[in-house]
């Protein structure tokens, strides 16, 4: 793997934990809204991340390359890339008895976000330390090549 190859990886996460950080810093900007442009409440959003330049990479691959006597030789991958910034359906909206609200039901009911300040919180420092951590061997690696570089001196 070469130095740039190294950096390339760094930078990528790097850049996957900013797009991570602004997905929860909208969650909780719209902790409140209980209505979007088409009149619905708003939807938290989570980022799904994938690993960037792999193909082939399965247990199928090996084994077909083991029968056939065929070298196998797994590509390393190249970072990480969002694959998706989805709709969380799977947490349930909160419904506050609000019959005042103009956001109600019928039965005086305002359904809110299904956004927990807590988890997002809790998400969010997980995604500056994965951001530390990117940015810590993005340094070392530099640190590493000004090295091999002052080698040649």
């Amino acid at each position: 793997m070469s130095i740039m190859t190294s950096l390339n990886i760094s930078a990528s996460g790097m850049t996957a934990q900013r797009t991570r950080m602004d997905i929860i810093a909208q969650n909780v900007a719209n902790v409140n809204t209980t209505r979007d442009e088409n009149g619905d409440p708003y939807r938290r959003q989570t980022v799904v991340f994938e690993e960037r330049g792999v193909n082939n990479r399965n247990f199928e691959s090996y084994l077909t390359a083991q029968k056939t006597g065929l070298s196998y030789n797994p590509q390393i991958g190249t970072g990480v890339k969002i694959s998706a910034i989805a709709e969380d359906h799977v947490t349930s909206m909160k419904k506050v008895y609000e019959p005042g609200n103009p956001d109600a039901d019928e039965d005086g009911y305002v359904t809110y976000p299904n956004v927990n300040t807590v988890t997002e919180m809790t998400n969010l420092i997980d995604a500056s330390r994965s951001y530390e951590a990117n940015v810590t061997a993005f340094n070392a690696t530099k640190n590493m090549a000004l090295k091999g570089l002052e080698l040649g001196k």
